[in-house]
């Protein structure tokens, strides 16, 4: 087997052998020009001098392929090895180069079979090398080949309550879905709440389809699921556990293998539109304004404008899409109008904070929006003195907790799985957080009055919080109470 199958190489077949002949993986050309055959063995490439479009020359050289690369200038010999390629590797990614002095017969015939087309009027080779066979792109090939064989419609599910970043991502497959003639839909359970994403939905006039609850999901009612920026079903979304997925891409670590039939985890980059920011690239599509100006956000919000979590890539996917992005859009954004219960929020987080050293945790009450606590928990970090806040209330029999850190070593995800994973559900990044526990677990539920409730809540979420981070020793062994600890548990679940 060879990862990479050259048949006939012309001048721009020369210029992507040459570029991707040092790339991981094998590389065979064959050409019937005995002088390019020999130019290519002089440069260290494998190369053999026969005729590309006869199968039993090919087949006798290799019998399975990744990518194969039909590169000639001659159009019928190109439109005779691309017709061979598709019927010997049909799971290949199959580039076609047209040739020079084609036909609309000819294009009509390398289309059909083609994964990527190339014209030389109107693309250079260092694009396409880029796009087609450069690191990943095996990646995308089976992603495409994934959404072609979906029969029915595609149910994109981001996490619930999502994120620019999860909503962004499900945009994007979907608009990938659509370019290969499947019909698909972004999907989400809970409330999209906080100003800023509803501003972001809105003004990008995204078209999202909110579920209810559980039992509003027919799984005969989509032909595939896909899950964007999470990994499991079940986990931070209301999918049914058992439910089959077809599709993810997630930037962050699984806790447990993930079965699908494509599946794209990097944790090495800082948000899942880096991700789709790159299949989208590589694949050539029109990059609309709408989904460049998500992907864009979604990136500069994971990565807190680049300074969390970030990798290259996630710079270079910013680069791409920041052309086409309307920046106007995010403006306005990230300056939406605050409601009159986030400000109450806002000001009972204030007046009932305890501090420990440079942590406060405080308890809001009775919630009308949930999405307050994580705007509150941001906003007090802006305190003197203060490096690690937690914010809580309850709504619905559910205390939601938003937790959040600066210039500390604390690592909230690990922190919050310590003092709450077992009596709710809880995690996060280092510096952004949250949990999700049952009033009932609290021993909570007969309390009708609020005053009574916020007591019983206070008193188990403040203390189990504190005594999480009293527990904590510094390398030398003694208390720090200033929040001067250190996880080594490396971060795997986001705040929903």
């Amino acid at each position: 087997m060879v990862s990479r199958l050259v048949l006939g190489c012309g001048p721009v077949g020369q210029t992507l052998v040459e570029a991707i002949a040092d790339t991981s993986g094998s590389l065979l050309v064959i050409d019937d020009s005995e002088n390019r055959v020999e130019t290519l063995r002089d440069e260290k490439v494998s190369a053999t001098c026969d005729d590309p479009s006869d199968p039993a020359v090919v087949l006798d050289r290799t019998t399975d392929a990744e990518v194969v690369i039909i590169a000639d200038e001659d159009p019928e010999a190109n439109r005779q090895a691309a017709e061979l390629a598709a019927e010997e590797f049909p799971d290949a990614y199959l580039i076609v180069y047209l040739g020079r002095g084609y036909d609309d017969a000819d294009r009509e015939a390398m289309a059909a079979v083609a994964d990527r087309l190339v014209d030389p009027t109107d693309v250079l080779a260092d694009r396409v090398l880029s796009v087609s066979v450069g690191e990943n792109a095996d990646r995308t090939a089976k992603l495409q080949r994934t959404l072609r064989g979906i029969d029915g419609t595609l149910g994109v599910f981001m996490h619930d309550n999502p994120d620019p970043d999860a909503i962004a991502s499900a945009v994007a497959v979907c608009r990938i879905a659509e370019t290969v003639g499947v019909e698909a839909e972004a999907c989400y359970f809970g409330e999209i709440s906080h100003q800023e994403n509803r501003a972001f939905v809105n003004l990008l006039a995204l078209d999202l389809r909110d579920f209810d609850a559980a039992d509003d999901f027919d799984p005969e009612e989509f032909g595939a699921i896909a899950l964007v920026d999470h990994s499991r079903p079940g986990v931070n979304d209301q999918l049914p556990p058992e439910t089959p997925i077809d599709i993810v891409v997630d930037h962050h670590p699984p806790k447990e293998p993930v079965e699908a039939a494509f599946v794209d985890l990097r944790s090495n980059v800082g948000a899942t539109s880096t991700l789709m920011a790159e299949h989208v690239q590589r694949l050539g599509l029109e990059l609309t304004e709408d989904v460049a100006t998500g992907l864009l956000y979604g990136i500069r919000v994971d990565t807190k404008d680049f300074a969390r979590e970030v990798s290259t890539a996630d710079f270079e996917a910013a680069s791409y899409l920041l052309p086409n992005a309307d920046t106007s859009i995010l403006d306005r954004v990230e300056s939406p109008s605050i409601s009159a219960d986030t400000f109450e929020t806002m000001a009972r987080a204030i007046r009932n904070r305890r501090m420990e050293g440079t942590v406060l945790a405080t308890c809001v009450g009775s919630l009308s929006d949930r999405d307050a606590l994580a705007q509150a928990a941001d906003q007090l970090l802006n305190m003197n003195g203060v490096t690690t806040t937690l914010v809580y209330g309850f709504r619905d029999g559910t205390v939601f907790v938003s937790a959040r850190a600066r210039g500390t070593d604390i690592d909230l995800g690990e922190t919050m799985r310590a003092a709450f994973a077992q009596i709710g559900s809880a995690g996060g990044h280092a510096d952004m957080a949250g949990a999700q526990i049952s009033l009932g677990l609290l021993g909570a539920v007969e309390a009708e009055e609020e005053s009574s409730l916020t007591e019983v809540v206070s008193d188990v979420i403040t203390e189990r919080f504190f005594e999480t981070v009293r527990s904590v020793p510094e390398s030398d062994g003694e208390y720090a109470p200033e929040g001067e600890m250190s996880f080594d548990t490396p971060v795997v679940e986001p705040e929903s």
